[in-house]
């Protein structure tokens, strides 16, 4: 696949795991990109390691629970690459303070809510709004937005954030709806447990056990299996799809 030559792809929330591989793949596949992140010094590290093969990539600093630091994030894009092609969301709030106190609703406290879906649903909101006029300008455009099996699954904990990437589902089938005919794409992808370097270090040995003894495939996710699907949908090869939400899980979330 090489259909993503030249294309200006904004990457909200690329300084590390998943966000990071798929700078990483667009790249590669000849994307200019532009790596969008609260951790500027971890978007800096994501630049060096694709401009060292080759790539062409910026690192720029912006905060997804700050409606000005996006709108600057795009136009920097457009002020460096002369305009936008694509967009893929996937930053998200998981520190200790807010995904770390998600707890069932008797223990809930409504500003962990407040927070996760500032950043995880309304900033996506914000970064869809900020880039589409730039993409209806030349004629479309695609959006691909990260969600979570957590969306579709029930647990004990983590309400706020599962019913915020349901949000998303929701978010993504509206712009497809709302401006398809325009030339808008926009999808998801919905990863199940992918070990970064953060997930491999945070996440309990047996825990991580128990999921791969749960999943039909023989290994847990890594990121670049979903910057490879996101590669895809953010490319010319996916042109007929549109408002999908698809699971990125070794089969662990089978559901039609």
């Amino acid at each position: 696949m090489r259909r993503l030559q030249g294309k200006r792809i904004v990457i909200a929330g690329g300084a590390s795991g998943i966000g990071a591989a798929a700078a990483k793949r667009l790249a590669e596949e000849g994307a200019l990109v532009v790596v969008g992140d609260i951790n500027l010094a971890g978007a800096q590290v994501t630049v060096k390691r694709i401009t060292e093969t080759g790539g062409t990539a910026i690192a720029v600093e912006f905060d997804l629970a700050d409606e000005d630091s996006i709108e600057a994030l795009v136009d920097r894009t457009v002020a460096e690459f002369g305009g936008v092609d694509g967009l893929y969301n996937v930053g998200a709030d998981l520190s200790g303070q807010t995904l770390g106190r998600d707890s069932d609703l008797l223990e809930m406290d409504p500003a962990v809510w407040r927070r996760t879906h500032e950043v995880n649903l309304l900033g996506y909101a914000v970064t869809c709004r900020a880039v589409l006029p730039h993409l209806l300008g030349r004629g479309g455009g695609v959006i691909v937005n990260t969600s979570s099996i957590a969306a579709w699954q029930g647990e004990p904990a983590r309400p706020a954030y599962a019913a915020s990437k349901a949000g998303i589902n929701a978010l993504t089938r509206h712009v497809a709806c709302r401006w398809g005919k325009e030339g808008i794409r926009c999808n998801a992808v919905s990863p199940g447990m992918v070990l970064g370097e953060t997930q491999r270090q945070t996440i309990p040995e047996q825990f991580q056990a128990m999921t791969l003894q749960m999943t039909p495939s023989p290994r847990l996710g890594e990121p670049a299996d979903v910057a490879a699907t996101v590669a895809f949908l953010l490319s010319d090869d996916a042109e007929w799809v549109n408002g999908q939400v698809w699971s990125i899980c070794g089969g662990i979330s089978l559901r039609e």
